[in-house]
């Protein structure tokens, strides 16, 4: 939201994410229960031009410039070693804690989440489930796919239970400026509905 209001593009407000994240850190508890539960945030940021991951770990961040086709993010990280920008301090520190040799590639998702990147796109997940209905429609996409995309309980996009999706945000941004830009935002916690 801080992003939004104090930029103008999606690079600007990538840096306002990431100043905010240096600065503050992140946290706090990800459900209004009593249980005790947080993770770290990954963040699609675009404009009618540009497009960025964000993805975080504690003040630590990579980001990565979309240059086309279909991306999402799910509960992983999902850069690996295209990084366009990234916490200054991001290698030496994983180089520091023994997650990475410094010899070899450098693979953001890898090293600071442990995961097999080569097993993302393949193995069952949200994740996986998103990057498929995604590729599925790639290069006819509509704000009507999205939304069915969005409303899909049985990838576990649509998460019902005890973890629950409580809102989706669908948005049409045209490259041309003479046209408005449009925003569709759920009006009941349950996407589906």
């Amino acid at each position: 939201r801080l992003g939004l209001e104090r930029a103008d593009t999606a690079e600007k407000a990538l840096t306002v994410i990431v100043d905010l994240l240096e600065k503050y850190g992140q946290g706090g508890n990800c459900m209004e229960s009593h249980m005790a539960f947080t993770y770290h945030n990954s963040f699609l940021i675009a404009d009618r031009k540009e497009a960025w991951v964000l993805e975080t770990s504690g003040k630590y961040w990579a980001a990565e410039k979309v240059e086309g086709g279909v991306r999402n993010i799910s509960n992983q990280l999902s850069i690996t070693t295209k990084i366009d920008r990234g916490h200054p301090e991001l290698k030496e520190y994983a180089k520091s804690k023994g997650w990475w040799d410094g010899k070899k590639e450098f693979d953001f998702a890898a090293t600071y989440s442990y995961v097999n990147t080569a097993r993302m796109t393949t193995t069952r997940g949200r994740y996986c489930e998103g990057y498929k209905l995604l590729n599925k429609h790639k290069g006819s996409i509509t704000s009507e796919i999205m939304m069915e995309i969005l409303r899909d309980k049985e990838s576990g996009i649509n998460m019902e239970g005890g973890f629950m999706t409580t809102g989706s945000m669908v948005s049409v941004l045209p490259q041309q400026p003479n046209l408005p830009c449009i925003h569709f935002f759920t009006g009941t916690p349950d996407p589906a509905r």
